[in-house]
């Protein structure tokens, strides 16, 4: 069938596959020995396994807020854009905008 060897391309596709699966294999081998060890000193100190579990739960705070400011930066450059276009575009452009919005918006909560 247009002169492509399936089989033999199949054959090194899956080849390849076997390979990077081997390698991905052994790095989650050696992740998941780093963890069991990092896991075995906290339970060991309790007073770091505190201090730990306290600076995870800052750093998920911090990321929050930084994905929220710049959310309201995205929100402040959009309106900057939208006072800056001529009045006659300022509608077409503003409803195309929330298009966009809520296009992204039910992408976002479909994925959760």
């Amino acid at each position: 069938m247009n002169g492509i060897d399936i089989e033999s391309l199949l054959k090194s596709t899956l080849s390849i596959q076997t390979e990077d699966l081997l390698v991905e294999a052994m790095k989650d081998l050696v992740k998941d020995e780093i963890k069991r060890y990092v896991r075995q000193k906290l339970e060991e100190n309790p007073r770091l396994k505190a201090e730990a579990k306290q600076i995870i739960k800052d750093l998920i705070e911090a990321k929050m807020k930084e994905t929220y400011a710049l959310m309201r930066l995205g929100k402040v450059t959009a309106e900057l854009g939208v006072s800056m276009v001529p009045d006659e575009m300022r509608e077409q452009m503003e409803k195309d905008l929330a298009r966009l919005l809520e296009k992204e918006v039910m992408r976002v909560i479909e994925k959760m």
